[in-house]
């Protein structure tokens, strides 16, 4: 079968195949633990050791699409010459980083390098530059590039839909191989380089998502975070993606995941929850999503501007005579100025209409006011880049002859349609009066940052008055760039308006100075501070934060293909091994079993939850044995659970968490507390009904002891708010009655307080003890929070004497998740295969010697 990934059968098995063609492989700066021939096969097992290797300084890998390396053909025709882009923000970060951190940088070039030049030129990168290479074949990166990331990622993160094949088209399935290809050759970059237990890995932007998964699967303890410099879709939009899973599962591969604003957080974080079913929490200020035992952190930090280079770009720009030229050719006009990529979402085109506008509107600026628009060249083949630009010089011409003054050479709006230097870009910085973004989504945009820094100059400049005296700008920006919530001293606009752009224009103009500079002294001060260096300094720390226990907990990988993930458990918790069980019930004299029903015994998603008769036939066989108290403890309701389970006559069970009672089937219930008094439903039901009423697809389950909302059929995300909010509701009108309002799993529940799954069962324990029954053998399984209570209190019931000196104790629980148990099964069906086997243990047989089975 072909290597490529032209049916993802590979891919679904779980294989990733290494590319076709010969790989060269680079010297490590430092090896990772385990043989290179290992590393070269995609099937190895992960490499990870349970200590941190003896190397003492940590290296940041940063990985991106491109490298931040400049690369020139040599006028000889011989060899290429490469310089560091300047421009580049991934050159700066590393000024936040410690000094002692080495920084490697993996990544392609913008440039082609012939296949028979590429080792001597990865050679020459990675010894003057610490740059390793990505070279991708034509066919992957067209496809790669072009393809998905630009007509399927990039429109659809700025809030396109493909509607038709004009606005990005259906979606190619093999645009999608070939991203995963293409990020398959990024990993193996990696690979060449990475210490696992002691670098950290940094993947920058969306040309690089599934990466993660990538790495995760062959490093389970590598240190990752992942940052999106585009801006994340709401859940309506990104739901539209046909691989929407594939890659929220393998962005969830990283231990920190950034975002420029919390918006862009917040709908990453709906769509793991609409999608995946997971819930985010905040803790001590951060947000963070608990996967498969592991918590990733959600990082909201904007990224900054590199200080100290726009500073020392401006000392050359102010010796240069641009700035005296521009000087004199804006003499007495009042400029504005915009500077933008072209694409379809800087909303260029508004930004004409909307000075169009404002002039007609405030007719006393026609042959004062001068919109400077700097068109950067297109990053890449972008969706009807000729059809906007045409509109572009379309509306300058029309606004220039109807605004125009020929005699006077005044032209309203001045096209610069080619690629501007940054020092010639800080020329017109400096002499704009305002600078305006019309983008109608956009990541971050630092056009408003590298403006004010600008306009607050440096000491000793010589050319612009700008400098001498008080410093002022304005900001005319988009509400919908990453960087609005961050300018508060800006006017922000629906760039959609016209009207009102054109109109906040004016009022930026014309606001007095002594306003402006109060304006610009904020927003001095917030991006000064507020760099790139800050912004990485920011996010190593919360790397170093999330990684600080990766090698206290038990890590393993399991699942196929971008279903791959890590789960990380307490190293004490581990698999209930059949053997180490019957081992110890054989050997005990007085057992105690308390099993959980729904999720236990019941599957959840079963239909009809009546237990199957191989579950009653289980149920008989161990109550037979005179040995044995076995209690089903379960929050449902007295009646369904004696229909259900009739045929066992000596089976205890424990309905409503334990409100209720019963021994065998032929004695009475026993009542938690005699006497409570319920005149709080009264208060409750009314509250529930109101919300019930509210919210699609909850409802109201009456039981004898409590009241349970419901709302696993709602919708996620205004279920869990109305749940949050119902329980604030309820506690305050409950405050005074003797009841506990508890939230759970698309629940929210009122019951008499002291019952719980936890007081059930030393109470179960302690009738046994005054009955002369010390159990030496407890086995006790569950499956969610209110199974927690049982686990918990089993140190407890020790001290109190209550079980025997010595009980050998299975808390376990169902599901790989973090837990108070110390042992887990992974489903219903693992539970009632070793309850079965208990069944059939005999006591004439010797107790095999007890171990554990080893976590897979």
């Amino acid at each position: 079968m072909s290597k490529s990934y032209v049916n993802l059968l590979d891919l679904a098995s779980g294989n990733f195949p290494t590319m076709e063609g010969k790989r060269r492989r680079f010297p490590r700066v430092n090896t990772a633990p385990g043989n290179l021939s290992d590393l070269d096969d995609d099937q190895a097992r992960s490499v990870s050791s349970d200590q941190p290797s003896s190397i003492a300084s940590d290296r940041m890998i940063i990985v991106a699409n491109q490298l931040p390396v400049k690369a020139k053909r040599r006028e000889d025709n011989k060899g290429w010459s490469f310089s560091w882009n300047e421009d580049a923000l991934l050159l700066h970060l590393k000024d936040g980083l410690p000094e002692d951190m080495e920084v490697l940088y993996v990544g392609s070039l913008k440039v082609s390098v012939d296949p028979k030049e590429q080792d001597d030129v990865s050679q020459v990168l990675l010894d003057k530059f610490r740059c390793v290479p990505t070279f991708l074949p034509p066919d992957i990166l067209s496809k790669f590039y072009d393809g998905f990331c630009k007509r399927h990622l990039w429109p659809l993160f700025h809030y396109m839909l493909p509607f038709s094949a004009d606005q990005g088209g259906r979606f190619d399935r093999s645009l999608w191989e070939a991203y995963i290809s293409a990020n398959k050759l990024f990993f193996q970059k990696v690979v060449e380089l990475i210490n696992p237990d002691e670098d950290y890995v940094w993947i920058h932007d969306y040309h690089l998502m599934v990466l993660p998964t990538f790495l995760r699967r062959r490093f389970n303890r590598v240190r990752m975070g992942f940052f999106l410099h585009s801006p994340f879709p709401s859940s309506e939009i990104y739901s539209t993606l046909t691989v929407r899973e594939e890659i929220l599962k393998a962005l969830l591969n990283s231990d920190v995941i950034g975002f420029h604003t919390f918006d862009y957080a917040r709908h990453f974080l709906t769509c793991c929850s609409r999608m995946l079913g997971l819930a985010y929490q905040s803790k001590r200020g951060y947000l963070g999503l608990e996967f498969y035992g592991r918590t990733i952190r959600i990082k909201i930090m904007p990224v900054g501007i590199h200080m100290d280079w726009i500073e020392s770009v401006m000392k050359v720009a102010d010796e240069e005579s641009k700035m005296r030229e521009l000087k004199q050719k804006f003499q007495g006009k009042t400029m504005l100025l915009g500077v933008d990529d072209t694409d379809i979402f800087k909303g260029i085109n508004l930004k004409l209409l909307a000075m169009e506008q404002m002039l007609k509107q405030h007719p006393s600026w026609q042959g004062k006011a001068v919109l400077v628009q700097i068109l950067n060249p297109a990053r890449g083949k972008g969706i009807d880049f000729e059809e906007i630009l045409a509109e572009i010089q379309e509306s300058c011409r029309r606004i220039n002859e109807q605004f125009g003054r020929p005699g006077y050479g005044y032209e309203p709006i001045i096209l610069i349609d080619r690629a501007v230097s940054i020092n010639e870009r800080i020329c017109y910085y400096n002499i704009a009066e305002c600078v305006v973004v019309t983008a109608v989504r956009d990541g971050m945009n630092l056009t408003p940052y590298e403006y004010v820094v600008c306009r607050q100059g440096i000491t000793g400049s010589k050319s612009c008055s700008n400098f001498d005296g008080p410093k002022k700008s304005m900001l005319v920006v988009s509400e919908f760039i990453g960087c609005s919530p961050s300018l508060s001293g800006a006017i922000r606009i629906n760039p959609w308006n016209v009207e009102t752009t054109g109109e906040a224009m004016n009022v930026a103009i014309s606001m007095l100075d002594s306003e402006k500079e109060l304006r610009h002294e904020k927003h001095y001060r917030y991006v000064s501070t507020h760099d790139v260096a800050y912004w990485s300094r920011s996010f190593l720390q919360d790397m170093q934060r999330a990684c600080a226990d990766h090698f206290k907990r038990r890590c393993w990988g399991i699942g196929f293909g971008f279903g791959f993930r890590v789960v990380a458990l307490d190293p004490n918790f581990r698999k209930l091994s059949l053997d180490a069980i019957t081992s110890a019930y054989r050997g005990a004299q007085t057992r105690a079993i308390l099993l959980d029903y729904d999720g236990t015994v019941m599957p959840q998603n079963s239909t009809d939850k009546a237990p199957s008769q191989k579950v009653i036939s289980i149920m008989n066989t161990l109550c037979m044995d005179p040995k044995n108290t076995v209690f089903i403890v379960t929050g449902r309701g007295r009646e369904s659970l004696s229909k259900w389970f009739s045929p066992c006559q000596r089976l205890g069970i424990a309905a409503e968490h334990g409100y209720f009672l019963r021994w065998s089937q032929n004695q009475e219930w026993e009542i938690c507390r005699q006497g409570f008094e319920f005149g709080w439903m009264k208060i409750v039901e009314p509250v529930m009904q109101l919300y019930t009423e509210s919210t699609d697809g909850s409802s109201i389950e009456t039981k004898e002891s409590a009241l349970v909302w419901q709302y696993r059929d709602a919708d996620p995300g205004f279920g869990s708010s109305q749940a949050k909010e119902m329980l604030d509701h309820l506690e305050s009108v409950l405050a005074n009655e003797p009841v506990a309002v508890k939230r759970g799993q698309f629940i929210v529940e009122v019951k008499p307080q002291e019952v719980s799954k936890g007081h059930v069962a030393e109470k179960i324990f302690s009738s046994m003890a005054e009955n002369g029954k010390h159990a030496d053998f407890v086995l006790c399984i569950g499956d969610d929070r209110s199974d927690e209570d049982m686990f918990e209190i089993f140190d407890n019931a020790m001290l109190r004497s209550i079980l025997s000196p010595n009980p050998s104790v299975f808390a376990c629980t169902v599901g790989q998740k973090p837990s108070k148990a110390t042992y887990y099964l992974d489903d219903t069906t693992e539970v009632i295969n070793m309850l079965e086997c208990l069944s059939e243990a005999f006591d004439s047989l010797p107790p095999v010697e007890e171990g554990y089975e080893s976590s897979p």
